[in-house]
C-alpha cells in the first residue's frame, strides 16, 4: 500500500516522548484517516480512534467519554495509549474540553499521545487558536501531488491535469461522468454544507455556492472583486466577496493570490489571481470533456496555469514559503514565491503558446537577486516540475 511522507513524519512523531498534540490538516478526501491507520497498524501500540463526522454524538461530553476510554486502557497498564479523534472541527467548542483534558492528563502524568484531524483550516482558526496555545503541533495533509498518483495509481501526466489529485476519485477515470458525480457529491457538497457553512455564518449561501462555481471557472485568471461583483446575481459589496474566497481559501479548495510587491500593504489591495488547490474542481465546474479541455490551447494553458498553482500552494505550507503573482501594466509573471527576506523566484507557466517573456525580465531587472523559472521549457520541463524534481530557490 502506498505511503505519503505524513505517514514517515506522524511514525517519528508518535515515537517521541508525549510533548504535544499532533493535529493533521488539510482537504476532504485526502487520506488523513488512512494515513493516521497506517502509522498505528505499523506502530502496534495500544490505541483508541473515533470519529466526530456523526451529528448525533457531537457533544463535549462524547468528548470527554472516549477520552477515559484512552485513559483506561494506559490505567491497565498500556503505557504509551494514542487517542485519535477524527473531524473534530465537528464539535462545538471542543478546544475548551481538549484542553482540559490533555492539561490533566499532563499534571497526572498520564501518558497518552493524542491526534487530531480536521478538513478544514477553519479547525485552526477556530478551534487551535482559541485555548490550546503552546499544545499542539501541525502536520499538512495537502492534495496529493503528480509524483504521488504517478507512483500510486499509474497517472500520466495528461490524467493528472484532468482529474487532480483526490485518491478517491482514481478509480473512476475511465469514467468521466461517474467521476464527475464523486467530485460534486463527495468533494464539493460536503465542503460547502458542511466545511464552510456550518462553522462560519453565512449570510447568503447561495452567492457563496456562486463564487465558488465562478471562481474555479475563472482558476489562474486576475479578476478584481468589482468584476465578481459584476458576473454574480444578488452579489452584496465587495468585503462580503471578500470574505467568503478567505472562507474557501481556508476550506482549501479556492484561494485568491496576492500581487506581489516589497510592499505587503499594496499586496493586500491588489485584484486577486483566482487559483483551485486541485485542478479537478476547475475541471469539474467547467462541465467539460477531457479532451476538449485538453486539446483547446487557451483552456489546457489555464488548466496547465493552474496545476503549476495548485502544486505551489500544496508545497508552501510544508516548504514555508509564500505565493504570489505579479504585473505591472502590460508585463506579468505568472508565480512568485518568497521564502523569508532573501529567496525569491519569478514563476513563468508555458503551455504550448508562445509566451511574452518581458514580464519576468522586467521583474529581475527590479529584483536582480531572484531565481527566474520556465515550467515547460527545456530547462525545466512541466512534468519534471510536477515531480517535485526541480529546486523552487537558488
Amino acid at each position: 500500500m502506498f505511503k505519503r511522507m505524513l505517514v514517515k513524519q506522524l511514525k517519528d512523531r508518535m515515537k517521541e516522548n508525549r510533548r504535544f498534540m499532533q493535529v493533521i490538516a488539510g482537504p476532504r478526501q485526502t487520506g488523513k484517516t488512512t494515513a493516521i491507520s497506517q502509522v498505528l497498524e505499523s506502530l502496534g501500540k495500544p490505541h483508541h480512534i473515533v470519529s466526530a463526522d456523526d451529528p448525533v454524538v457531537v457533544s463535549l461530553e462524547w468528548i470527554r467519554n472516549e477520552w477515559e476510554k484512552a485513559r483506561l486502557l494506559e490505567k491497565q497498564g498500556k503505557n504509551d495509549v494514542i487517542l485519535v479523534i477524527d473531524e473534530i472541527q465537528n464539535i462545538p467548542q471542543w478546544s475548551s474540553m481538549v484542553k482540559a483534558l490533555w492539561d490533566e492528563d499532563t499534571r497526572k502524568k498520564k501518558n497518552i499521545k493524542v491526534i487530531l484531524s480536521g478538513s478544514s483550516s477553519l479547525l485552526i482558526q477556530k478551534g487551535l487558536s482559541e485555548s490550546l496555545a503552546g499544545r499542539f503541533e501541525i502536520l499538512f495533509c495537502p492534495h496529493w501531488g503528480y509524483d504521488e498518483c504517478k507512483e500510486a495509481f499509474n497517472y500520466s501526466l495528461e490524467d493528472f491535469l484532468f482529474f487532480g489529485g483526490y485518491p478517491g476519485a482514481a478509480g473512476f477515470i475511465n469514467n468521466e461522468e461517474r467521476w464527475a458525480r464523486y467530485i460534486g457529491s463527495s468533494i464539493v457538497e460536503p465542503v460547502l454544507s458542511k466545511d464552510v457553512l456550518q462553522i462560519e455564518e453565512i449570510r447568503k449561501p447561495a452567492l457563496l455556492r456562486a463564487l465558488f462555481t465562478l471562481g474555479t471557472q475563472y482558476s489562474a485568471q486576475e479578476i478584481s472583486y468589482t468584476k465578481l461583483l459584476g458576473q454574480l446575481s444578488d452579489a452584496g459589496n465587495t468585503v462580503t466577496i471578500a470574505h467568503y474566497l478567505d472562507l474557501l481559501d481556508k476550506a482549501n479548495v479556492l484561494c485568491g493570490l496576492q500581487k506581489y510587491s516589497a510592499n505587503k500593504i499594496k499586496s493586500k489591495q491588489s485584484s486577486p489571481r483566482l487559483m483551485v488547490y486541485d485542478t479537478s474542481l476547475l475541471t469539474w465546474s467547467a462541465g467539460v470533456n477531457r479532451k476538449r479541455l485538453l486539446d483547446l490551447p487557451d483552456m489546457r494553458g489555464h488548466l496547465v496555469e493552474s496545476a503549476v498553482g495548485a502544486s505551489l500552494l500544496a508545497r508552501s505550507r510544508e516548504e514555508g514559503f509564500a505565493v504570489y503573482w505579479w504585473r505591472d501594466r502590460d508585463m506579468e509573471v505568472d508565480f512568485v514565491i518568497e521564502k523569508g527576506t532573501s529567496s525569491l523566484t519569478a514563476i513563468e507557466v508555458k503551455s504550448g503558446k508562445i509566451k511574452n517573456t518581458k514580464g519576468s525580465m522586467e521583474f529581475l531587472k527590479r529584483y536582480p537577486k531572484a531565481l527566474c523559472l520556465t515550467v515547460g521549457s527545456g530547462d525545466c520541463p512541466l512534468e519534471k516540475f510536477m515531480e517535485k524534481k526541480v529546486a523552487l530557490f537558488k
